[in-house]
């Protein structure tokens, strides 16, 4: 009896075990879903088509981009004939006021202020694939961060930025290696 009730114990962790394993394993795995003959890739300096960004937004992008692609793919850089090419632009950097709060009720009369700002940023996108142009898209991609009202942009801006960029990059990355 002892014997059996030790089988069975033994039987269901090793289940539970394999089953952890093998869910581990896809979630690392990410879906991504890159051609066996791609093996080399390069991104363009995006251009920064916006007056109030940030002179180097675009290099920093640019960065990023390439960054996120080296860490998670087996592909190599390339500026001599890659497989595939990412290039674009940087097409909008606004920031406007999100979540009224009332700030007065003098007289019978209401006013609104903002407790949030939204730095919102677009980047159009251009995927090349130099072994077939079927694969190619060009896609325009945004993201926003907010940061409170009282704050200067200048003071927050770099680090708002990078949580954009980190958003905005993975969906390029997702659009271009995932099979959805």
């Amino acid at each position: 009896m002892v014997c059996r009730m030790i089988l069975k114990s033994t039987f269901w962790t090793l289940t539970v075990v394999a089953i952890v394993m093998v869910s581990s394993c896809s979630i690392g795995f990410k879906g991504i879903s890159i051609p066996p003959t791609v093996t080399s890739y390069f991104v363009e300096q995006f251009q920064n088509g916006v007056g109030n960004a940030p002179p180097d937004i675009g290099q920093r992008f640019s960065d990023e981009l390439k960054d996120l692609v080296t860490r998670n793919s087996r592909l190599d850089y390339s500026e001599d004939v890659p497989d595939i090419e990412f290039s674009g632009t940087i097409t909008s950097f606004s920031v406007t006021s999100v979540a009224p709060e009332r700030i007065s009720d003098n007289a019978n009369v209401t006013e609104f202020g903002s407790s949030l700002n939204r730095l919102n940023i677009s980047v159009n996108v251009d995927y090349i694939s130099n072994q077939d142009e079927e694969d190619n898209w060009t896609q325009t991609f945004s993201f926003f961060e907010d940061f409170e009202s009282g704050e200067i942009l200048t003071d927050v801006q770099d680090e708002l930025i990078e949580k954009i960029f980190d958003q905005i990059t993975n969906d390029i990355f997702n659009k271009a290696f995932t099979s959805w």
